[in-house]
């Protein structure tokens, strides 16, 4: 099978290139070459997918068995798509997100029907938008679109929490080894899901090249899920500390977020809400997507492999003293009472 991954070498996408390589595919990686030196084995295509003329021109006269684009977020990234791969892709797969479902949601037991209605996170509702355009081209015109819908999925370069700043994790885990306290949103008892990219990697190559899939929406995660102070509990146990944290209401932080950390999005848009997710649809097209690595045992690893690579240390001053500011103000708030 020949395929062609937009982006292939983020969170996401690198575990589905070294699957896509492990299965004797044919992987083309259309991106601006940063990180390709960790992929032995795909062709390169160098090139920024926002140049449409200069894409056009590399990929003339290839076609594929596959296309799939993990950097499309707005409905002129999935146009110009449609503009470049149309007639020259039996498929194409486009990476949309589980956030976009209604919220606040109706039933905490979310399928491939829950309506797409957020109007907390701009992120979500574009994802959405860029949904109903791709539908309409393959109702109207045959574009064989198959559409994925992933929730929280990480790798071993980033630990998932629910509130970081714009450096990433890491900030979280240093607070933890300094013993200062972590934010957790309402009273940590919500229930979230974690997906390995690995596992998402095994439900994503089995739809690709598989004509059952087309014109279809798949969910494609985990269906285990624990409270946030499990997860960030775990978090610290790996990190050899004992779990010091502060609960406060979303609304708080919030309304509290004044360094552009888009918490209305994230909190209220998406992790706020305990949800469980079905995933019998992928299941019946792709019998052998099971899930291997189970949360606890992810996020151990995860921690683990961050605290070993200083590279992946990224500290985020700014979020540090956001965070003192706002447990400041939380407890100041009760003593005015």
């Amino acid at each position: 099978m020949k395929v062609l991954l937009i982006g292939g070498t983020g969170t996401i996408s690198m575990y589905v290139s070294r699957m896509f390589l492990e299965l004797g595919c044919e992987l083309f990686l259309l991106n601006r070459g940063r990180r390709n030196e960790i992929l032995d084995g795909a062709n390169y295509i160098t090139a920024d997918i926002n140049d449409e003329a200069d894409v056009s021109s590399k990929i003339k006269g290839l076609n594929f068995d596959c296309v799939a684009d993990f950097i499309a977020y707005r409905r002129d990234d999935v146009e110009r798509d449609f503009r470049l791969f149309n007639r020259k892709t039996k498929q194409y797969i486009f990476i949309s997100s589980a956030s976009a479902y209604q919220k606040p949601p109706l039933y905490t037991k979310i399928t491939e029907d829950t309506p797409l209605e957020n109007p907390f996170w701009e992120y979500s509702r574009n994802k959405a938008d860029c949904e109903k355009f791709l539908m309409e081209k393959y109702s109207n015109e045959g574009f064989p679109v198959t559409i994925v819908r992933p929730s929280h999925t990480y790798d071993e370069r980033k630990i998932p929490v629910a509130i970081h700043g714009k450096n990433g994790s890491f900030q979280i885990i240093k607070r933890m080894l300094s013993g200062k306290p972590v934010i957790i949103h309402g009273d940590g008892t919500s229930l979230w899901t974690l997906t390995h990219s690995a596992d998402f990697a095994r439900g994503f190559t089995g739809l690709a090249g598989n004509t059952d899939a087309i014109g279809q929406a798949f969910q494609i995660m985990s269906e285990e899920n624990m409270s946030w102070n499990r997860i960030y509990g775990i978090i610290a146990d790996a990190a050899g500390v004992k779990l010091n944290c502060i609960h406060i209401a979303t609304d708080f932080l919030c309304r509290a977020d004044n360094i552009g950390l888009g918490l209305e999005g994230t909190l209220c848009g998406d992790k706020a809400w305990s949800v469980q997710f079905d995933t019998s649809k992928i299941k019946s097209l792709v019998p052998d997507f099971k899930v291997q690595i189970l949360m606890e045992q992810g996020l151990y690893k995860t921690v683990q492999n961050v605290l070993l690579h200083e590279e992946l240390q990224k500290q985020d001053n700014e979020f540090d003293l956001w965070c003192d500011r706002v447990i400041t103000a939380y407890n100041s708030s009760f003593l005015a009472l």
